[in-house]
């Protein structure tokens, strides 16, 4: 047999960051589908900047870091640190040039509709006298010039601020001098975008944008100097948390020090409004020291304000979604005794399809429940006001043992966690912020009742975040259920995770990072075992990414064991499908649509006795071996063939999935001669992934 070489193994993958790359274009191609509704094409085209703001500020903050320390190794992909940027940053100028295009675009469309992002030239005279007012009573008083020069030293820049670089010329001077050099920070505590008084006879929608409005009367804030040049940059810093876990005493207060260093991290990308002002650029790329991650960008810098435009229309219903219905679980709806029907059998809810009331009625019952002796309850990422918050601090007042773990270390919610930490605390939860070295990820809660017969334990496993807001946007599953076995699980991980207990023989869950991984190659084995027996073997899983090289090489060899498998990768992969001698058994497709597709289910034939699992954890490196997660298994057949429904309605979307293709890019699902059939529409007609047992 012919040896491998190290440059064939690679070429058996795809790299992690180039695929997140073709997520990414996925979301801009929703924002160019002209059936997408135009307003939704518009916060399409926002996603597509915070996405790639988180991007830059920790992934490619991660690999500039291993270039800086010399690191030349090369992944698992192939790729050395140097080369892998260098493509990156290739990618990323092409994709940024494109949603630029796109904006243009949809600006365009946006005119037709009469809203208009003007400047300040094309606004008639008593417009400007309005927006002149504005900028004196409310802009100006807030705006703080910073001159850079020997006594004055370049002020602090924060990351993803938009500023204004302006290059003056004091009154008098040489044109040959050298100018001179201040910044100005975009007030980000005020509307980045202004709405016009209308013109007169007009249904117009008229906005500027306010730094605009600042160019406009720059010479308010430098009087006796001429401003050569004011355009706009922003600067994103390294916004990874190093933490010290070992040897922090007070892992809440090592993170909040973290995270005022956030803003100090080190320069990673700089974004300069295109023909920037040649001194006012070399001011700027010598300060940050920055020179190969540079976008010119060709319009507004910072698209994420267009999210916060299309809330604040109103009246434009027509160029929206309809608005979704979410439909309280049949199961559970005119129950006065939830945990009386859940002791009859287990429920499964499907957000945001079914309403996350649901979950929010279980806690709130458990609260106010005097049989409830404990409430016990892991979080991650929740809402702004979230009602759970609310019923455990009344649960624990009213003398409940509730014991919550918070993850202090979900990025980007770390200072919103630590506040609701600190209520918890204050209203006599037991708060725990998890295992040292590992974020925990598993959603789960565990409800402990006592009852005529004893002690019952029930349980609710989810897929997504216990947060209200992101179950109206995000697929996920969620399980109720109050088996034995599932209880007697959830109660040792608690104890785990709050305690000093030693890893647990796990009757039904895989915990992550203990046997979680090994489960799951368990039972790929055996679906290869299967197949070459001859016997049904089939796998179906959805996930949001597959990036650990033992989890794709184990896929790889069941494929070649003849295992039909198919893959519901919403972003990340780096499993090449489709090649022959390799993984001609594998499909992969990706569903970008309405809603962000967030559910983890698994499917194993297990020789025609099929085992179906839910589960908070992705298939990449970090959820299978840093992070505390969790899979369950779903022993109710009926609720069992309502996720395989799911499973199969995600495959034969034909709308809005595209398919891998084995040199790593994607391509649309057409219908065919098929009827189009979009997932997320069929999904919202409840009957078509429930089974009828479950209907009535």
């Amino acid at each position: 047999m012919k040896e491998t070489t190290s440059r064939e193994a690679a070429n058996h993958y795809l790299n992690r960051d180039l695929s997140w790359a073709e997520f990414n274009w996925r979301v801009m191609e929703e924002a160019q589908d002209p059936t997408t509704p135009l307003l939704e094409r518009v916060k399409f085209l926002s996603i597509v900047s915070s996405n790639l703001d988180e991007f830059m500020s920790v992934r490619v903050a991660g690999i500039k870091d291993q270039i800086k320390a010399g690191y030349t190794k090369k992944d698992f992909t192939g790729y050395t640190p140097a080369g892998l940027f260098k493509r990156i940053m290739k990618r990323s100028s092409k994709m940024v040039s494109e949603q630029y295009r796109t904006y243009r675009e949809i600006l365009r469309l946006l005119g037709k509709e009469g809203i208009y992002i003007a400047d300040y030239e094309d606004l008639t005279v008593t417009q400007r006298r309005a927006m002149d007012a504005y900028y004196h009573e409310i802009v100006f008083p807030v705006l703080t010039p910073m001159a850079v020069d020997q006594a004055r030293p370049f002020p602090l820049v924060r990351t993803q601020a938009v500023y204004l670089a302006v290059v003056l010329m004091k009154e008098g001077d040489d044109p040959e001098d050298e100018p001179y050099f201040a910044i100005l920070q975009v007030p980000s505590n005020l509307m980045r975008f202004i709405e016009v008084p209308a013109r007169a006879n007009s249904k117009k929608h008229e906005f500027i944008l306010i730094e605009e409005l600042i160019e406009q009367h720059i010479h308010t804030l430098f009087s006796g100097y001429t401003a050569v040049s004011v355009q706009a940059f922003r600067l994103t810093r390294n916004a990874d948390l190093t933490l010290n876990e070992e040897g922090a005493e007070d892992l809440l207060e090592e993170i909040e020090n973290q995270l005022r260093r956030r803003r100090w991290g080190d320069p990673v990308r700089l974004e300069v409004q295109k023909g920037m002002h040649p001194y006012a650029l070399k001011q700027l790329t010598e300060e940050f020291e920055i020179t190969d991650n540079v976008f010119e960008i060709d319009g507004p810098i910072d698209l994420t304000y267009l999210m916060k435009l299309t809330g604040s229309l109103k009246g434009y219903d027509h160029l929206r979604y309809k608005p979704i219905e979410s439909v309280y679980p049949a199961e559970l709806d005119d129950i006065e005794d939830l945990f009386a029907k859940l002791r009859q059998r287990d429920v499964l809810v499907y957000h945001p399809y079914e309403s996350f009331d649901a979950v929010t009625d279980f806690i709130c019952q458990a609260a106010y429940d005097p049989q409830v002796l404990a409430i016990k309850m892991t979080l991650y990422r929740v809402s702004g006001n979230s009602p759970l918050i609310q019923a455990l601090a009344r649960a624990a007042e009213s003398g409940k043992q509730v014991t919550v773990v918070v993850e202090l270390k979900a990025r980007f919610d770390e200072e919103r966690n630590i506040a609701w930490a600190r209520m918890l605390e204050q209203s006599g939860c037991h708060v725990v912020y998890g295992l040292v070295g590992l974020k925990t990820h598993a959603k789960i809660t565990l409800v402990v009742r006592q009852e005529q017969d004893g002690l019952h334990r029930y349980v609710h496993v989810g897929t997504g975040n216990y947060n209200d807001n992101t179950a109206k946007l995000y697929t996920d599953v969620g399980l109720f259920t109050s088996h034995k076995v599932i209880g007697e699980d959830a109660s040792a991980l608690f104890n785990e995770v709050t305690g000093y207990s030693a890893p647990h023989n796990w009757k039904a869950f895989g915990v992550a990072p203990t046997d979680m991984m090994d489960k799951l190659f368990e039972k790929i084995r055996r679906e290869a075992k299967h197949a070459a027996e001859g016997k049904p073997a089939r796998i179906i899983a959805k996930f949001n990414s597959l990036s650990n090289q033992q989890m794709v090489d184990e896929l790889y060899q069941a494929s070649q064991a003849g295992v039909k498998i198919d893959l519901i990768v919403r972003g990340v992969c780096c499993l090449r499908p489709g090649v022959p001698g390799l993984s001609e058994h594998i499909t992969v497709r990706s569903i970008v649509d309405r809603f962000l597709e967030h559910s983890r289910i698994f499917y194993f034939e297990n020789e025609g006795e099929p085992e179906v699992y839910i589960a908070s954890a992705d298939w990449m490196t970090r959820n299978l071996t840093r992070r505390v997660e969790l899979m369950c298994p779903v022993f109710d057949k009926d609720i069992q063939q309502s996720l395989i429904n799911i499973l199969q309605l995600n495959l034969r979307d034909n709308v809005k999935a595209r398919q891998l293709q084995p040199n790593g890019l994607y391509e649309r699902v057409t219908a065919g001669d098929d009827e189009p059939l979009r997932s997320q529409f069929e999904a919202m007609r409840i009957s078509s992934w429930k089974t009828t047992a479950h209907e009535g």
